[in-house]
């Protein structure tokens, strides 16, 4: 009797259990970034078609990889830009921030109450994390780990750096050799994280240790979504809020005897001047994402001819999720460097090839989700339900808070918390019209179409 009655138990047990993981197959996968550039991890989740569905090798077979899987995604706007944190020595702070999110995405529960909306979903927990930000990746990927061993069904972690080094290294072994550019954000660049990773993954597949070159882009993602320190397309002159390159900056500064090289855009109030009383302008303000582009790569090939660097760069790895957006700009602005003439001589080719591998994370990143996922044997087995899209918005409600005019954190107050304050920051509500601006919407028709759709018919 007392057999029978273990053996049952066990019985019980290993239902139970098998219970649970049909349960945490059947719930959505979780992406995770500063702010929407990591929509472009979800992009390339959503249309991925590089592994056989039914066998799970590679090789397409002309459906979605993911077309059975539904995803949450999302973005701490409140919080980002994440490339600063490094430089206000405020890294602490980061992986606390990180480590809320992730929170939430494993959590049911989300801050309802919007204004002028009943919107409301059933929210589920997620079976996997995928952190599509550099930064977040850099910095927390251990503090992430850790945390999903602490969850009951020990939730599969995957990163974003991890797979660009894999890509960029693929390039290089099938080409002839050149240096390796890493343009990311300037805390991603400070974090060392994909150096170290792309010298670590060289050594074990028996390659010699590449030549590395870093950009950190600063100010580029904070432009590209829009933060208000960076980049107002309304802005019509000289703004003292402005936190961006400069001439005056103190560490990013735009070299006037590069002017002819940078070409910025000055339509449309895209670079904005302060004048003296004789109309000279004093002093320079990037006001358009291709202008940050403009300078950061004009920026990395002079640092490379002061490092005396003497192979050409033939891969530029974006080491940052917003970084493809901007994919075209950053094509076409190479070539104007690789053709451009001072003095009768280019001024760039000892540093630049010809023909430049953009490496865009995001599908290696894709492709690593999907065999983790088939690995585990989480792949989805029930219904599918509409994919949801989460923002953090500042928290309005404490008393301390400093806002800008955007409704935004300001920079000061931003980067001025510190860790450990336990106080409820920011708000996790839905995607709606208030929170992501048209132009924004605007940008995700015409760049991430699947997305875009899904966003579209929520």
């Amino acid at each position: 009797m007392r057999k029978f009655f273990l053996f049952f138990i066990c019985v019980l047990i290993t239902i139970g259990i098998s219970a649970q993981q049909t349960n945490k197959k059947g719930l959505p996968i979780g992406v995770f970034d500063s702010g929407t550039g990591g929509l472009t991890v979800l992009e390339a989740m959503l249309t991925l078609d590089a592994f056989n569905n039914v066998t799970g090798k590679p090789g397409a077979d002309g459906k979605p990889d993911f077309d059975k899987e539904y995803f949450q995604y999302l973005a701490d706007q409140a919080n980002m830009p994440y490339g600063n944190y490094a430089a206000e020595n405020k890294t602490d702070l980061l992986k606390e921030h990180v480590v809320k999110n992730m929170d939430f995405l494993v959590k049911r529960n989300y801050d309802k109450v919007l204004e002028n909306t009943s919107e409301e979903i059933d929210k589920q927990g997620v079976k996997m994390l995928v952190l599509a930000c550099n930064t977040a990746t850099a910095f927390a990927l251990d503090e992430v780990k850790q945390f999903s061993k602490n969850q009951a069904n020990n939730i599969p972690v995957v990163g974003v750096i991890n797979a660009g080094v894999k890509a960029a290294l693929a390039y290089q072994a099938s080409h002839q050799k050149g240096t390796i550019g890493v343009f990311a954000t300037a805390g991603t660049v400070a974090s060392d994280g994909y150096p170290k990773t792309i010298r670590a993954m060289a050594k074990s597949l028996g390659m010699n240790e590449p030549v590395i070159a870093s950009q950190g882009g600063f100010g580029l993602a904070d432009a590209i979504d829009r933060d208000y320190s960076f980049f107002v397309d309304t802005a019509s002159s000289y703004r003292k809020d402005y936190k961006g390159p400069s001439i005056n900056h103190p560490n990013y500064k735009i070299d006037t005897s590069l002017l002819s090289v940078y070409k910025f855009n000055s339509e449309k109030n895209k670079l904005l001047c302060e004048f003296d009383d004789t109309g000279k302008c004093l002093d320079i303000q990037l006001n358009d994402p291709e202008n940050y582009v403009r300078y950061h790569l004009v920026s990395l090939f002079e640092k490379m001819k002061l490092q005396h660097i003497v192979t050409p760069m033939n891969t530029l790895i974006l080491g940052c999720t917003h970084y493809p957006f901007m994919r075209d700009t950053i094509r076409h602005v190479l070539n104007e460097l690789y053709n451009f003439k001072m003095n009768g001589e280019y001024a760039y080719r000892d540093v630049l090839a010809e023909y430049v591998e953009l490496v865009d994370p995001a599908v290696e990143t894709a492709k690593e989700a999907y065999l983790e996922m088939r690995k585990l044997a989480l792949e989805n087995q029930s219904e599918k339900k509409q994919n949801v899209f989460f923002i953090t918005t500042p928290n309005n409600k404490i008393p301390e808070a400093k806002l800008q005019s955007d409704g935004w954190f300001t920079y000061e107050y931003k980067y001025g918390r510190n860790a450990n304050e336990n106080k409820k920051f920011v708000n996790f509500v839905l995607f709606d019209n208030k929170n992501i601006s048209a132009a924004t919407y605007e940008r995700l028709k015409s760049a991430l179409p699947a997305v875009y759709k899904s966003i579209a018919n929520k």
